[in-house]
C-alpha cells in the first residue's frame, strides 16, 4: 500500500490532499482564512481523477457515475461555506478508491507471482555454432535453444535428446519427468539433467505459461451476474439520485419551512448518503481477491461467473483418464503381427494423446526405417488414429468389423485396451492400466457431502469404468462415450434446470466442457480442453478443486454480506437525514466509512489458508 501511495500520481494526490486536510482542521481555531486555502487545495487533490473520471466517463459512456455523485456533493458542501466537509468527503471517497486499486493491484500480483519467473533471454544455437543471447520474445518456431543443467527452460519446444526436467510449476508433481527424444518440454519448468538443445514450437505469446497468465488477465474482465446487474443498474441509479436531490431540496423549502440554505444543506448530505459507493465495491475486490486465491492454489477461474457458476452447481461429470486416474498408461499385453505394430508405433509418434505416448515408449527401440512415412496420418476425436487401411483405437469403433468377436474376452480382462484393423479386419490389440489419483476418491467424497452427485463419463469399456467407478466410489458411470454423448448428458442435466460442472483434459472432452454450465479443465491435458473450459486444474490436484469450489461459497457469501449491508447503510442514513437528525460529517463518516469496509471485507479472500 505505501508503494501505491508513493509511486502512482493518485496515490501521491491522495498524499497531498490528506496532509492540507490536516493542515485546514489545524488552521480552523487559528486563522480562518489559511484554514479555507487549505481545504481548498484539498478539495483540489482528492477530487482531481474523482472529477476526472466522473467528466470522461459520462460523456463516453453517456451515462452519469458514481463518482459525479461525489463531486456534486463536494461542490455542493463548499457553495454553503462546508468546506472542511467537503474535504472530508472526497478524502475518504479517495482513500476507498485507493484500496480498491490496491485490491486489484495485489490481487494480479499474487497471480503474477504464482508463476514461476520465465527467463526473458535463450541461449540461441546459431547453424555456424556460436551461442548468442537473445532476448525470448523474439524467438522464432525452429529455434535451437541450448538450456544448461539447473536452468530454467525459456520456451516451450521439442528436446534432441532424453532429459530430466522438474514441471512441479506447471503440474505440482514434486517427481522430476523423465523426457525421451522430441518430447516436449515447457517454458518455466527446470532442466534437471544435462544439458540438452530445444527446437522452438511455439512463440513467447503461445506458451503454455503464456496461456495461463493470459486467461487469468482475461477473468478479471469476465465479471458475475451480480457484478453486471449493478453495473447495469449504476448509471439509473445516478440519475435518479440527480433528479430525487433537486425535489427533495425545493420541497423542504417550499413546503417545510426550512431556509434555503438548510435545505441545499440537507440535499447535499441525502446526495452523499444515496450515492452507491459501497454497492458498487461489493463485488469486483472480493471475486479479484478469490481468483488470486484460487490462483495461488493452482486454480484459475476465467472470471467471477465462472466462480459464481462452481457454487451453485447441482452435478459434477468427470472424465476418466488423465483426471480421475494419471492418464500415465503402461502397456501390459499386446497381440500384432511386427509389420503393423512398426506402422502403429509410428503412428502414435504423431498423437499426443497417453495411450499413444505408452505405446512408443514400450516400443522406442524398435527400427522405423521401413515404415513408409509420407502417407497422412488422421486423428479422429473419440474413436482413434488412421493411417491408409490402418486404424487403431477404441473397440467401439470396431464392432463391425470383421474378426471382432475373437477378442471379446481381451476386452472384457478389466483393463484399457485398444484395438488395431488392417483394412475391414481386426488384426490385433493393445492393453493398458493406468493409476487412479490419490486425491480422486476424497474429492468426489468430499462433493458428494455438499450434495453434488458426482457421475463418471468415459470412452472406455464396461468393465474398465465398473472398476475406476468402484474404487473412486461416484455416484453413477457411464462408459463408451463419444464426445457426442457427453454433450447429450449435459444437455439432458441443463434441462431438468441442474447447474451441470464437467471436468475433463482431452479434445474429446473439449465439446462437454464448453456447454456445461462450469467446464473444468486438468492442466495437463490439451489446449483445446483449456480454452474450452471456465477453470483450469494447474497442478492437476484434484482437491484443489473441491477447495475452490468452497473458496467459491464464501465469495458468494461475502458479496450478499456486502450487498445488504451496503443497501442497509443506504436506507439507515436516507431515512435519518429525512428527519434531520444526520449532519454531513457523520454523513460521510458512515457513508464511506461502509464503502472502505466492504472492500475489506473482499479482501479477506486473500488469505492464504488451507481450508476455507
Amino acid at each position: 500500500m505505501v508503494h501505491y501511495l508513493t509511486k502512482s500520481r493518485q496515490g501521491q494526490f491522495l498524499v497531498i490532499g490528506v496532509l492540507f486536510t490536516i493542515l485546514g482542521f489545524v488552521f480552523i481555531r487559528l486563522n480562518g482564512a489559511y484554514s479555507s486555502t487549505s481545504f481548498y487545495i484539498a478539495i483540489f487533490f482528492l477530487g482531481f481523477y474523482a472529477a476526472k473520471d466522473a467528466v470522461v466517463n459520462t460523456v463516453r459512456d453517456r451515462s452519469p457515475n458514481v463518482d459525479l455523485l461525489m463531486v456534486l456533493a463536494a461542490v455542493g458542501a463548499v457553495i454553503i461555506n462546508f468546506e472542511s466537509e467537503g474535504a472530508a468527503l472526497l478524502l475518504i471517497f479517495a482513500a476507498a478508491e485507493a484500496l480498491e486499486d490496491y485490491s486489484t493491484d495485489k490481487s494480479t500480483s499474487a497471480i503474477s507471482e504464482l508463476m514461476a519467473q520465465v527467463p526473458d533471454t535463450a541461449q540461441v544455437l546459431k547453424e555456424n555454432g556460436d551461442v548468442v543471447v537473445t532476448p525470448t520474445e523474439e524467438l522464432a518456431i525452429g529455434d535451437i535453444v541450448v538450456v544448461s543443467k539447473g536452468a530454467q527452460i525459456p520456451i516451450d519446444g521439442f528436446i534432441d535428446r532424453k532429459a530430466i526436467v522438474n514441471e512441479a510449476a506447471l503440474t505440482g508433481e514434486s517427481i522430476p519427468v523423465e523426457k525421451e527424444l522430441k518430447d516436449e518440454v515447457f517454458a518455466g519448468t527446470i532442466n534437471e539433467g544435462n544439458v540438452f538443445h530445444v527446437e522452438v514450437n511455439k512463440k513467447m505469446d503461445e506458451t503454455m505459461f503464456s496461456n495461463i497468465i493470459r486467461m487469468v488477465e482475461e477473468a478479471q474482465n469476465r465479471p458475475s451476474r451480480i457484478a453486471k446487474f449493478i453495473d447495469r443498474i449504476e448509471s439509473k441509479y445516478v440519475i435518479g439520485v440527480l433528479i430525487i436531490v433537486p425535489i427533495f431540496i425545493f420541497v423542504l423549502y417550499q413546503f417545510l419551512g426550512l431556509s434555503l440554505e438548510e435545505a441545499f444543506y440537507r440535499g447535499m448530505v441525502l446526495l452523499t448518503v444515496a450515492s452507491p459507493c459501497a454497492l458498487c465495491a461489493s463485488v469486483t475486490p472480493a471475486t479479484l481477491s478469490a481468483i488470486s486465491n484460487g490462483a495461488k492454489n493452482g486454480v484459475l477461474f476465467k472470471g467471477g461467473a465462472a466462480m459464481e457458476a462452481l457454487s451453485t452447481m447441482d452435478i459434477l461429470y468427470t472424465d476418466k483418464t488423465g483426471t480421475l486416474t494419471y492418464g500415465d498408461f503402461q502397456v501390459v499385453d499386446y497381440a500384432v503381427d511386427e509389420d503393423v505394430l512398426k506402422e502403429v508405433i509410428y503412428m502414435e509418434q504423431q498423437s499426443s494423446h497417453p495411450i499413444g505416448r505408452a505405446i512408443v515408449s514400450a516400443f522406442k527401440d524398435i527400427d522405423l526405417t521401413e515404415v513408409e512415412q509420407s502417407e497422412s496420418i488422421e486423428e479422429i476425436a473419440g474413436s482413434g488414429i488412421k493411417k491408409g487401411d490402418i486404424l487403431v483405437g477404441k473397440p467401439g469403433a470396431f464392432k463391425h468389423y470383421d474378426k471382432f468377436n475373437q477378442f471379446q474376452k481381451v476386452l472384457e480382462k478389466g483393463d484399457t485396451s485398444i484395438l488395431v484393423a488392417d483394412g475391414n479386419e481386426v488384426v490385433g490389440y493393445f492393453s493398458f492400466r493406468d493409476q487412479i489419483r490419490p486425491q480422486s476418491a476424497s474429492t468426489v467424497a468430499d462433493f458428494q457431502k455438499e450434495g453434488i452427485k458426482v457421475c463418471l463419463l468415459t470412452g472406455d469399456n464396461e468393465k474398465v469404468a465398473a472398476q475406476v467407478a468402484k474404487l473412486v466410489k461416484v455416484d453413477d458411470y457411464i462408459a463408451s462415450m463419444l464426445p457426442e454423448d457427453k454433450i447429450e448428458f449435459v444437455m439432458n442435466s441443463q434441462g431438468k434446470e441442474e447447474v451441470v460442472g464437467m471436468i475433463g483434459d482431452g479434445i474429446n472432452d473439449a465439446p462437454a466442457l464448453a456447454n456445461a454450465d462450469i467446464g473444468i479443465a486438468m492442466g495437463s491435458g490439451s489446449s483445446v480442453a483449456m480454452e474450452s473450459s471456465d477453470v483450469v486444474i494447474v497442478k492437476n490436484d484434484l482437491s484443489k478443486l473441491f477447495y475452490s469450489y468452497k473458496l467459491s461459497k464464501k465469495l458468494y457469501g461475502i458479496i450478499i454480506q456486502n450487498v445488504i449491508f451496503s443497501l442497509v447503510v443506504i436506507v439507515t442514513l436516507t431515512t435519518l437525514n429525512m428527519f434531520g437528525v444526520l449532519g454531513l460529517p457523520l454523513a460521510v463518516l458512515f457513508h464511506e466509512g461502509s464503502t472502505i469496509l466492504v472492500i475489506l471485507n473482499g479482501l479477506r479472500l486473500l488469505q492464504k489458508e488451507k481450508k476455507v
